[in-house]
Order: C-alpha cells, then sequence, then structure tokens
C-alpha cells in the first residue's frame, strides 16, 4: 500500500486537473416570454394586426405557389439562419424551417452579427424552391435550392458577380437575376450604387449572356440618391416593374418603383416616387412606425397585389431594440404604376385583411401581444432558437425535461462560437424568465441569461463566482472589448435559481428566486445600449440561456 501511495496521489492530480479543464456545463428546465406591444390596437374580425411577424424579422421576401404563400427573412450571422414561413391568408404565419440549418452551408467563422446572410429572396419554378442571397464576407452571391420549402435546402451554388441583394424573376422557363452592383463609372458620392440584371441559367446553376445596367443611382441621379437595393421584378399588364428600396435603412428609408417594355431597360422611374415611405412625418407623432422599404409584391390566386416590407418601431426617436420587422399592405394600380401608401400616412396598426380563407392563430403566435414557454422536453430544440455563429459540433444536450449547454467560446469572441441560445426579443414590453442549475466552479464562470444586441452590446444575468463566493450579477458591455460588472449580491447555488429580465422600452429589471424567496437585484437599468442606433448594425436583440467557463477554453 505504502508503495502505490504516489501512484494514487498522481492519480488523483491527473483526476483534478481533468476536471478544472473539462468545460462546464449548466442545466436549463424552462424558458418562458410575455411579450406586450407599445401601441393599443383594437383589431375588428375582418382586420390583421401589423407587424405581421413581430421583432427581428428584416428584409422580407415572399412568393406564392398555388394556395401557399412563404416567406424568408434575413438572419445575418445566427444559425441557424433563414427562416421560413408558410401562410395560406398573408396574415397568419408558421415557422416551418431554417434554410440554413447545417455549418457546412456556409462558413460563419469570424463574422460579426450583422454581416452574414442577408436580404434573401425566395422564388419556385418547376418544382423547386430557389432562395439567392448574399454573404459578402463568405464567397458573395449564391443560389440554394429545395423542393420542400421546409428543407432540406441545398449546399450553395455561388454565382460570379458583384454586390448585394440578388433576387430571381422568371418569365417562363427563363431567368433574371437583378441585384445592387457598382455603377459603371467611378461613384459619385457615397452610397452611389446601381441595379444590373442578367440571365440565369437555372439549369446548370450559372450566370449567362451580358450583365445589363437598368439603373444608376437611383430615381433622379443629379439627387445623390443613396443605396438603392434589394430589388425585384415583376411583369403587370405591358409593362416589367422594378421595385427597389432606396435612402437607407434608416428614418430616410424608402420603396421606389420604375418601369420598361423589356426586363433590360430602359427604365423609367415613377414621377410620383416613393411609393412607400414614413419620412416626412411629425417626429413626436405617437407610436411611430420609421424606416419602411424593402418591398416585395405578391399577387393572390384571386389576383390581388400585396406588399411584405420592413419597418421599425420605435420606442423613442431613433430607439428599438427588437430589430426590423416584417409588415404588409395591399398594393393598388392606377395610371399603370403600383401604390402602397400615399405621400405623408402612418402605416396602419390595423387594416382590412386579403380577401383569402381566415385561418387559426397559429400555436406560436409572431405578432401582437402574446405569451409562450418551452420546458424543453422535445427531442429537438424548436425551429425558433437561434445562436451565434455556426458550432462545428454541438454545445447542447436534450432530455430528461431540460437543457444542458457545455461551455464554448465567450460573448464577444468573434472567432468563436459562445454555448447561447436565444429567442428574439419580439416586444419592447416583455418579460422573460429562465430556471437554471449551475455551481460555478472557478471566478468567471457563468450561467443565466443573456440578452445580445452583437459582439460589443450585450448583458449576462445569472450565476457566477466572484473571489471565490457565488453570487448572481448583472454583466454589461456597451460598445466594447470587455464585460462592466454593473452589480451583484450573494446567491445560494444548490438548486434551481429562476432569473427574469422584465424589458420595458428603455428601461430593464433583474429578479432572481431561490428556496430563500424572489428578490430584485436590480431595477431601472438603462438598457439603450440594446438599441440599433446606440450598438449599430442590422439585427434584433435575442436573449436566451448562456454558460460560459473561462478555464475550459473555447473548444
Amino acid at each position: 500500500m505504502t508503495r502505490s501511495l504516489p501512484r494514487i496521489v498522481t492519480t488523483l492530480a491527473a483526476l483534478m486537473l481533468a476536471q478544472a479543464a473539462e468545460a462546464q456545463t449548466a442545466r436549463f428546465d424552462s424558458f418562458s416570454y410575455d411579450g406586450r406591444s407599445q401601441e393599443r390596437v383594437v383589431v375588428a374580425p375582418n382586420q390583421y394586426r401589423n407587424p405581421i411577424l413581430s421583432g427581428y424579422y428584416p428584409d422580407p421576401s415572399v412568393t406564392r405557389v398555388g394556395d401557399d404563400y412563404y416567406l424568408v427573412n434575413s438572419s445575418f450571422a445566427h444559425f441557424p439562419g433563414l427562416p421560413i414561413f408558410k401562410s395560406k391568408d398573408l396574415v397568419s404565419w408558421v415557422q416551418i424551417g431554417n434554410a440554413i440549418s447545417r455549418p457546412s452551408q456556409l462558413d460563419l467563422a469570424g463574422r460579426g452579427l450583422s454581416q452574414a446572410v442577408f436580404a434573401p429572396d425566395i422564388s419556385w419554378h418547376a418544382g423547386v424552391f430557389y432562395i439567392v442571397n448574399t454573404c459578402v464576407q463568405c464567397k458573395g452571391n449564391f443560389v440554394i435550392t429545395a423542393k420542400d420549402a421546409a428543407g432540406p435546402w441545398s449546399d450553395p451554388i455561388w454565382l460570379p458577380f458583384e454586390g448585394i441583394d440578388p433576387s430571381i424573376y422568371w418569365e417562363g422557363d427563363k431567368a433574371y437575376i437583378v441585384n445592387n452592383r457598382a455603377p459603371d463609372e467611378p461613384p459619385r458620392y457615397d452610397g452611389h450604387r446601381a441595379i444590373w440584371v442578367q440571365e440565369y441559367d437555372w439549369r446548370a446553376g450559372k450566370m449567362v449572356g451580358p450583365s445589363t445596367q437598368i439603373v444608376n443611382g437611383g430615381v433622379d441621379l443629379a439627387t445623390k440618391p443613396v443605396w438603392i437595393e434589394g430589388p425585384h421584378l415583376i411583369r403587370h399588364d405591358d409593362f416589367y416593374y422594378l421595385i427597389a428600396a432606396e435612402g437607407g435603412t434608416g428614418d430616410n428609408h424608402s420603396e421606389v418603383v420604375f418601369r420598361s417594355k423589356s426586363p433590360t431597360g430602359p427604365f423609367v422611374p415613377y414621377p410620383d416616387n416613393p411609393i412607400l415611405t414614413q419620412r416626412g412625418l411629425a417626429a413626436d407623432r405617437a407610436n411611430p412606425v420609421t424606416s419602411a422599404g424593402h418591398a416585395k409584391f405578391v399577387q393572390t390566386q384571386n389576383g390581388d397585389w400585396w406588399a411584405t416590407f420592413l419597418a421599425t418601431r420605435p420606442y423613442a426617436p431613433e430607439r428599438y431594440a427588437i430589430g426590423r420587422e416584417t409588415f404588409l399592405l395591399p398594393v393598388t394600380w392606377s395610371d399603370g404604376w403600383p401604390h402602397i401608401l400615399a405621400p405623408k400616412t402612418p402605416i396602419p396598426f390595423a387594416t382590412t385583411k386579403p380577401k383569402l380563407p381566415a385561418q387559426p392563430r397559429p400555436m406560436t403566435p409572431v405578432t401582437g401581444d402574446f405569451t409562450y414557454s418551452d420546458s424543453f422536453d422535445g427531442k429537438s430544440l424548436a425551429m425558433q432558437w437561434i445562436g451565434i455563429r455556426a458550432p462545428a459540433t454541438p454545445f447542447h444536450t436534450l432530455g430528461a425535461g431540460g437543457l444542458t449547454l457545455r461551455s464554448r467560446a465567450a460573448l464577444g469572441d468573434r472567432q468563436g462560437v459562445p454555448a447561447f441560445l436565444g429567442r428574439r426579443q419580439q416586444h419592447h414590453i416583455a418579460t422573460i424568465t429562465t430556471r437554471v442549475t449551475f455551481a460555478p466552479r472557478t471566478d468567471g464562470a457563468r450561467a443565466g441569461l443573456a440578452a445580445v444586441q452583437n459582439d460589443e452590446s450585450f448583458l449576462f444575468f445569472g450565476i457566477t463566482r466572484i473571489a471565490g463566493k457565488p453570487v448572481v450579477a448583472l454583466y454589461a458591455r456597451d460598445k466594447a472589448k470587455a464585460d462592466t460588472l454593473v452589480t451583484s449580491a450573494p446567491v445560494d447555488p444548490s438548486g434551481p435559481v429562476s432569473l427574469t429580465i422584465r424589458a420595458d422600452k428603455g428601461i430593464m429589471a433583474f429578479d432572481y428566486q431561490t428556496r430563500a424567496g424572489r428578490r430584485t437585484l436590480l431595477s431601472n437599468f438603462d438598457a439603450t445600449l440594446l438599441t440599433t442606433a446606440r450598438a449599430g448594425g442590422f439585427v434584433g436583440t435575442v436573449v436566451g440561456p448562456y454558460v460560459y467557463d473561462p478555464a475550459a477554453g473555447t473548444s
């Protein structure tokens, strides 16, 4: 026994070192969300409510196949990405999949949260769905396909042209891709871009024939229009119409239209452009909708036309944390031009439904006031859960009614993938709760709720260890490379701890509950660091479980 003691000591030391190096896990057994809109809206039985997709669902593209409608949104560097929705009435939408569902489809390593994939376009031809899209930091523009919009979607076919925001126009068996590219001259000013069109051989998956510039700069080059983008071609009566966004993604955003006798031009702008914008309205109006644009039209089986588009609902001037949202309005035709909204007309929160069969409210609502919960008792996560970039291997497991996360990279590390899974914050007024079991072994190890706008702007609220003692803490990162401890309090981590974030526009409060009772860690916290205006970028706040162990590295 004496001779074997050194071996026992060595073995125990090795086990202790292995345990110290092993990433900690945290178990979450519930997540709930209760959201309320800041505007009070009465919706009559024959009306629908805007936005039709609340929260971070920007750049909507819609298409119809028979009596079914399909819609896709941008997802940037969140994974899984490109959420796909289905509807029969254009107002009641159910998510059916994510077009980017495998890490092998796109290399998102190192991508900031407002980079990667944006402005997708969905269409259907000859029994196949097409999404044409951009990942600038990957290889540029690409096409993916699927026979079922729910997926699986193919790996990308990369396209050889410069620019962003491609879309496909189908005419019979012929396809054209129209997109934003650099003008055919040296740019005259910042934001000087152009719209180009080129034939796409969909059978061979390649571009053919010449590229043709069809719009230079925008409606009137002499006025220096900026960021003409999000183009779509449609055919109506004797003309081809090009609709596009103009004016940038802020309050000057708008939708403009041009027409031509040929898909390759020349295109003439509508004299009364824009056909949709919210600029020019009083800045101090109640419950404003702003930044409207990036539209796509769809014609119903009854012959009516509708437009999906993005807009925002700030709670204060230029202040919103929930991202750009999907709205719907009818399109009317007059004097050979489409019309969405008269100048200086506020976007309505409630208006008459499309003349389509009414559908029940989905089990997971996406508009209006709603509540949902997840007890993690399924075999796989609900498709609404998203993370940051794409993990090479999973960091989560489901079992026995719980979600277990294993530590990976820290939030804010753009070269890594954090063990974070979140749901979109879809209302400025929201209560979000999770219950976590976690005992930090080392200082800095943490688990709880993270509210993430981007890699430099986020909050963490949960259990950690400071100076050898377990605490419940709030950390903030406000356009910074490092966290700041806001406040903390001692906590007993031996049992489950419930964590609640209460958001009220730009103010947040943080509650926690243990066997000792319920307490508030902090009230009246200024959470404007999560707004787009302060954080920058094009996404919305995503909130959910997170775990990190600094002693374990990032693997």
